[in-house]
């Protein structure tokens, strides 16, 4: 039953998409939506690196500029399945049509933005999780790394083998501060635990993550977190599979594991999204990298019915440090194994 629940919750999804525009393929376009009434409003283009309706990373981009640009009644059109080879001419294309600002979902935008920024110095590019400033470009860049950290602290509490595994798809600046925050939290808990960790080298590669979740499940593993974007979908089967833990990431993922997910690391693009539009309808807009957290809403953590009372507590006591500056969490960049 849960099975077509999930599967109904699904095909909702994506009709809701489809009557917004939205299709699918290899760097596909979105057709341009009236997202307010009144006044003709600002053009959006928003950029994403996979399909916008992929429970994860992308949509909850997608979700989260709708309701901004919903708040300030602006034109949107979204370009979907971006390999990093296409990103240059999409930004182009977006500029030299009109729109007014361009968003890149992804560190992977930071330098595109650039180099077509230089040529276009009357559009704003906005990049999340990157490290682009100039005149007209600003990055904004959520501290994935405290919601991370919490997820090892409850995956340690969780694991019975003292194996827990990290799964990520490129090995950019964005990615690789998750899984180190998460082996941080994990440490915090038990110094002696095994984080074992496989990059897909893939955002989208469902069955890589599968196989690479399904060899740490034979060696021991029985806690799996991913931060992978739509290939980690297949991590999570994998856990389903095997009837270990597992950690969702950048969207509510409990529908894709019920019975298995510990909790859901949720990225607030909406939050994000807002600041970001705000500044370009106030005209307070300035080309720097602005950093969000926990304290500013723009990252949360979603914990499931599955994780006991004992454990949920541990979980809110380092979530409210966080909040408060009692816990720092170390940004760390490093790729450690």
């Amino acid at each position: 039953m849960k099975k077509y629940l999930a599967w109904f919750l699904a095909l909702v999804t994506a009709l809701s998409l489809a009557a917004c525009g939205g299709n699918s393929g290899g760097g596909s376009s979105g057709g341009g939506q009236s997202s307010g009434g009144g006044e003709k409003g600002l053009q959006v283009a928003l950029c994403l690196s996979g399909a916008a309706n992929d429970q994860g990373w992308n949509q909850t981009a997608y979700e989260g500029t709708v309701k901004a640009c919903e708040k300030y009644g602006c034109t949107l059109a979204y370009s979907e399945n971006l390999g990093t080879a296409d990103i240059a001419a999409a930004f182009a294309d977006y500029a030299a049509s009109g729109y007014d600002v361009i968003i890149g979902h992804g560190f992977e935008f930071g330098d595109p933005a650039l180099e077509v920024a230089a040529t276009y110095p009357d559009v704003k590019f906005i990049c999340t999780e990157a490290d682009a400033s100039a005149d007209n470009v600003a990055s904004f860049v959520m501290a994935c790394e405290q919601t991370a950290y919490v997820e090892g602290i409850i995956a340690a509490n969780m694991s019975k083998s003292g194996k827990i595994g990290g799964i990520g798809p490129i090995q950019g600046d964005s990615l690789v501060k998750i899984i180190n925050g998460f082996e941080d939290g994990a440490r915090s808990v038990n110094p002696d635990i095994e984080v074992q960790t496989a990059w897909i080298n893939s955002f989208t590669d469902t069955q890589l993550a599968q196989e690479a979740a399904s060899a740490m499940i034979d060696s021991g593993v029985d806690v799996i977190k991913h931060c992978a974007n739509a290939c980690g979908n297949g991590a999570m089967g994998a856990a389903v599979e095997a009837g270990i833990w597992c950690q969702g990431d950048s969207y509510d993922q409990s529908s894709l594991a019920p019975d298995n997910i510990l909790d859901s690391a949720l990225y607030n693009l909406d939050v994000v999204l807002d600041i970001a539009l705000t500044s370009v309808v106030d005209g307070s807009f300035r080309g720097e990298v602005y950093n969000l957290g926990m304290s500013d809403g723009a990252v949360a953590l979603l914990l499931s019915d599955n994780i006991p009372d004992d454990v949920r507590q541990t979980a809110q006591t380092a979530m409210d440090q966080i909040v408060s500056g009692e816990l720092q969490v170390v940004r760390d960049y490093t790729v450690r194994n």
